[in-house]
């Protein structure tokens, strides 16, 4: 992990190593945020972008290797279909207009979840922001759409009892490095923290397997309005959890 400058560290008052490595966020309150303040739930979305860019930049500064963000979960697809109309030309507009900042701050932007029922025009931009960033270094920035972690399950089961089935792997053979290895974050560091924006205390069906040992940080601030600052304490209070991982420190 790149090191801090002594600027930054001033600011954060911690060390690099103090940092987690994955971090993962569940933006939530774009909708309450909107009605609190009686604006249609799509300009929750619209602000909402604006969190995005403040944690994309913060958590590139400090040298974080990947930020997964829960943009679109597959229950999301429940809500009315104007509001999801909105939402996927936000999402096209979003991965068209900060193209050119990912390249510029040496991003790999990817994704994971079921892509069949996203629309043509917005997957080929998603896919062109993928391969043109696809040889930078620096942090992977991770848009979870249309995703959901016991899809991802099933889906992962499947292919490995396919390969069972070819011949290719034994049943005994199956373990949890395996099972890791056919999910939608094959590859990907599990995260470390998870943040949690307007205050509900669930994981929301999302990365169940990968989050076994995170430390969760739940905020009652809505995502909108979710800053540099609150940022911050999210990290610093990471760096305060002690860490076991199921076992005990001499």
């Amino acid at each position: 992990m790149p090191a801090i400058s002594e600027q930054d560290g001033e600011s954060l008052g911690l060390e690099s190593r103090q940092l987690p490595r994955h971090i993962a966020i569940i933006m939530d309150g774009n909708g309450r945020w909107a009605s609190r303040r009686g604006f249609p739930r799509i300009e929750g979305h619209r602000q909402g972008v604006n969190s995005v860019r403040t944690v994309v930049e913060e958590s590139t500064r400090l040298g974080i290797e990947q930020l997964t963000l829960y943009c679109l979960s597959s229950e999301n697809w429940k809500r009315p279909a104007l509001e999801l109309n909105l939402l996927m030309q936000l999402l096209k507009k979003f991965v068209i207009g900060e193209r050119e900042e990912i390249m510029r701050q040496n991003i790999r932007f990817s994704t994971i979840g079921r892509r069949s029922d996203l629309p043509k025009d917005v997957l080929a931009e998603v896919d062109k922001t993928i391969d043109e960033s696809r040889n930078n270094t620096g942090m992977q920035l991770c848009l979870a759409l249309n995703y959901g972690s016991r899809s991802e399950i099933v889906d992962a089961v499947k292919s490995i009892v396919s390969e069972v089935e070819q011949g290719g792997l034994k049943a005994e053979e199956i373990d949890e490095d395996v099972i890791s290895s056919h999910l939608y974050t094959a590859g990907m560091p599990d995260p470390d923290l998870v943040i949690r924006t307007a205050g509900e205390m669930r994981v929301s069906n999302f990365l169940l397997w990968q989050i076994s040992y995170a430390e969760l940080w739940v905020t009652e601030t809505y995502w909108p309005d979710f800053s540099v600052n609150d940022f911050w304490q999210a990290l610093r209070d990471f760096a305060a959890r002690d860490r076991r991982f199921g076992g005990l420190k001499g």
